[in-house]
């Protein structure tokens, strides 16, 4: 009789909706799963959803703080700045143009150091200092501007104090100013530096990586 009642059933659910037997044993599948795990099939969809979105947004965020870590990584760190020897100096902003120098674009001279070198503004930038303390050739980390390479000097440049080069006078004033900083000495120069020695610590492979920390472009 049982058996005679659910074909009943099972006839009359069909004609009316088209449902097949495997139909309904899937809705009665489905019935006992969601009374089993508390949820339905469609919040599981919901909620893969969801956790997709959450994976994406993390992975997101993790690939922003690598960058930001990277970032915040700064040459002291990286190359273990503590090491070196450490000076108070007196550091100001200044460009090869009149208003630094004295000279002109049309002056023979115009960027050209007391080295002989070009000023240059680069992983390893042209600086100005007094000889008598820091030879021609001295190498110093500067930080918040990089390392400086002492190039040139000035009648004003005496003691514990140094200019460090930027190509306009824009820059001076937006990127450095005059500050009292604490300087790192790497190494103290022998009185003379070329062109191709400052090429040489520019082109460095190994310090490409902090490029985008000292060029400001």
């Amino acid at each position: 009789m049982l058996a005679l009642f659910i074909l009943a059933l099972y006839s009359t659910v069909s004609s009316i909706s088209n449902m097949t037997l495997m139909d309904l044993i899937h809705w009665f599948e489905k019935e006992k799963h969601e009374q089993v795990v508390g949820f339905t099939l469609s919040d599981l969809d919901d909620r893969s959803v969801y956790l997709q979105e959450e994976k994406v947004n993390i992975l997101q965020t993790k690939k922003y703080l690598t960058k930001e870590e990277n970032q915040r990584q700064s040459l002291e760190e990286a190359m273990n700045m503590s090491q070196y020897p450490t000076v108070e100096v007196v550091a100001t902003g200044y460009t090869a143009g009149i208003e630094s120098t004295g000279k002109t674009p049309e002056h023979p001279e115009y960027g050209i150091t007391f080295s002989g070198v070009t000023v240059k503004r680069d992983l390893y930038s042209t600086i100005a200092a007094d000889l008598d303390i820091y030879p021609i050739g001295t190498i110093m980390y500067i930080p918040d501007y990089g390392y400086g390479v002492v190039a040139d000097k000035g009648s004003a440049i005496t003691g514990n104090k140094i200019d460090l080069y930027y190509p306009t006078v824009d820059d001076v004033y937006t990127e450095w100013g005059k500050k009292n900083v604490e300087v790192y000495i790497i190494k103290l120069g022998d009185g003379q530096l070329t062109e191709e020695e400052l090429v040489h610590l520019n082109e460095n492979k190994s310090m490409q990586v902090f490029r985008e920390q000292i060029i400001k472009e």
